[in-house]
C-alpha cells in the first residue's frame, strides 16, 4: 500500500516527464469539464447528459480521493475553498439522475468547478516557465473569468425565474458583461432593490478586475522567486541580483528567444 501511495504522490507532485504530462492531462480534463458544465447548465438532461454527468462525477471523485489520500495535512486540505467547491460539484453530478425538475437549478452549482482553476495555477507555477514569466497577467485573467461566470450563475439562480426566458444563460451572461463594462444598454435589467444593489456590486468589482488585468498586461512582467537573503519574491525575468538587497539570484530561465 505504501508503494501505491508513493506512486500516486509521484504523479501529483513529481517532476518527472510522466508526472508533468499526467498533471497537464488533468488540467485539460478540468478545462473540458468547466466548458461542459457551462454549455449544459440549462439544457434538458436526458439519458446521455445524465450518464455523462455521472461519469465525470466519478472521475472527479477519483481525483479528489487521490489528492486527499496523499495530502500531508488532510484537515487543511478539506477546509480549502476549492476542495469544498469540488465536494459540491461531485455531489451535484452523482445525484444528477435524482434531480427532479424543481431541483434542476442545482446543476448550476457545477460552475463552482471554476474555483478549482486556482489549484491548477499552483500546478502551472511549478511546471511551466511560460506561466511563471506571465503569471500576473494569467492570474488577473483567471480572476476576471471566474468572477464573470460565478456572477452569471448568481443572476441565473436569484434573478431569472425558470422558464421566463428562451435563453436564460445567455441573457444572464449578457447582463453581467453589460453591467461589468458599464455599457448600460438597459434592455436587460434587475429592477428590484436587491437586483440594483447586485448590479452596483458587479460594476465596482468588475471594473477593479478589468483595471488589474490591464495593469498586469501592460506593466513589466515579473517572475516569482524568493530572494534567499531578503525574501523579496518578485523580480525581472532576467534579474541576476536582487533589486532590494543586491543578493545573488538563481532564477530559472530559458534565455532570450
Amino acid at each position: 500500500m505504501h508503494t501505491v501511495k508513493a506512486a500516486v504522490r509521484k504523479l501529483y507532485v513529481g517532476r518527472e516527464p510522466g508526472s508533468v504530462r499526467f498533471r497537464y492531462g488533468l488540467i485539460l480534463f478540468d478545462l473540458s469539464t468547466i466548458l461542459f458544465f457551462i454549455a449544459t447548465a440549462h439544457l434538458p438532461h436526458g439519458r446521455l447528459l445524465t450518464a455523462l454527468s455521472v461519469v465525470i462525477g466519478l472521475v472527479i471523485l477519483c481525483d479528489f480521493s487521490a489528492r486527499l489520500w496523499i495530502a500531508r495535512q488532510r484537515r487543511e486540505f478539506l477546509t480549502r475553498i476549492y476542495t469544498i467547491a469540488d465536494i459540491i460539484v461531485i455531489l451535484s453530478l452523482l445525484l444528477d439522475p435524482f434531480l427532479t425538475q424543481s431541483l434542476a437549478f442545482l446543476r448550476i452549482l457545477r460552475g463552482l468547478r471554476l474555483i478549482h482553476s486556482y489549484h491548477l495555477l499552483h500546478d502551472l507555477r511549478r511546471d511551466s516557465q511560460f506561466f511563471r514569466t506571465h503569471e500576473d497577467a494569467i492570474v488577473a485573467a483567471v480572476n476576471l473569468l471566474v468572477f464573470i461566470f460565478l456572477t452569471t450563475m448568481a443572476v441565473l439562480v436569484f434573478f431569472i425565474p425558470p422558464g421566463s426566458r428562451e435563453t436564460p444563460y445567455i441573457d444572464a451572461l449578457y447582463f453581467t458583461m453589460a453591467t461589468l463594462t458599464t455599457t448600460g444598454f438597459g434592455d436587460i435589467t434587475l429592477p428590484t432593490p436587491a437586483g440594483k444593489l447586485f448590479s452596483v456590486f458587479v460594476m465596482v468589482v468588475g471594473v477593479a478586475l478589468f483595471v488589474r488585468l490591464a495593469q498586469a498586461i501592460f506593466s513589466p512582467q515579473k517572475v516569482r522567486y524568493r530572494c534567499p537573503d531578503c525574501g523579496l519574491f518578485r523580480h525581472d525575468p532576467d534579474a541576476v541580483h536582487c533589486k532590494h538587497c543586491g543578493g545573488l539570484l538563481n532564477i530559472e530561465t530559458g534565455g532570450a528567444g
